[in-house]
């Protein structure tokens, strides 16, 4: 593709170049050449099928994650946020050593890849939240749990100018890759100012199905507020709020036969 230079942006299509608008600015873009039966039959393009088909396998593992965090996400995220989860769910495909390459998927991937994953590139929770935390996984109980203890939020949060509080929340999401279905479950602070008197210790239980035998995801983030008059109103829509998966547990391993 080719960026636009003139003074007077285009928009449509003249021969075989189409003008559009992208985030990335004014663009410009030959007509391709393929049929799409040709690539749907041709052997010669049997490995843009197989890459095609876990790139869209990926493409849903992370909608499907980003819609059981919805509730959390509202007010967290970048514009590139659902392509970035999507390359990162095509690492986790890639790394099923069970089924043949076309075929890989999720749940015999590596969903433990996910750990890190920030789902703000312009709020990173490593960038925003300083103070310690441990998290715990017991799929017995249904429970992912985020403890953080006591900390002094002026000096161990880096929130944007003209924050006067903040909100710490965890999120869980319990994933059925296959069926394309989810739980989730929330738990959160809360809205605490940011000034150097010492929270209370932080224990943050999000609950799922007991004993669950799905792909566990725990995410934990800040969101920043800003007081008018007493009132709360969330900081630039969101934009320096931090969200990231904490912890992650893959397929549990089949119980041992007789």
């Amino acid at each position: 593709m080719a960026k636009q230079m003139g003074i007077i942006p285009l928009k449509g299509t003249i021969g075989n170049i189409t003008f559009y608008q992208s985030k990335a600015g004014h663009l410009a873009r030959g007509k391709g050449g393929l049929n799409a039966d040709r690539i749907a039959t041709d052997p010669a393009f049997v490995r843009t099928r197989e890459n095609g088909a876990e790139f869209g396998r990926a493409g849903k593992a992370g909608k499907l994650l980003r819609t059981a965090l919805r509730a959390i996400l509202l007010n967290i995220g970048d514009s590139y946020m659902s392509s970035r989860l999507t390359r990162e769910m095509m690492k986790v495909i890639q790394a099923d050593a069970t089924n043949i390459r076309g075929q890989r998927n999720v749940i015999d991937g590596e969903a433990e890849l996910l750990k890190g994953f920030e789902f703000n590139i312009n709020g990173r929770l490593g960038g925003t939240l300083y103070a310690p935390f441990t998290t715990a996984i017991d799929r017995a109980a249904g429970t992912l749990i985020v403890d953080i203890p006591s900390f002094i939020p002026v000096n161990m949060l880096a929130g944007p100018a003209g924050a006067t509080h903040f909100k710490v929340q965890a999120a869980a999401a319990e994933i059925d890759f296959e069926a394309e279905t989810f739980v989730n479950g929330n738990a959160s602070s809360a809205e605490l100012p940011i000034d150097a008197t010492a929270t209370a210790a932080m224990n943050l239980t999000a609950r799922v199905t007991d004993n669950s035998t799905k792909p566990l995801f725990l995410t934990l983030g800040i969101e920043f507020y800003q007081q008018v008059n007493g009132a709360l109103y969330s900081l630039k829509n969101g934009a320096f709020n931090a969200l990231a998966v904490v912890e992650v547990s893959g397929m549990p391993a089949p119980p041992p036969g007789p």
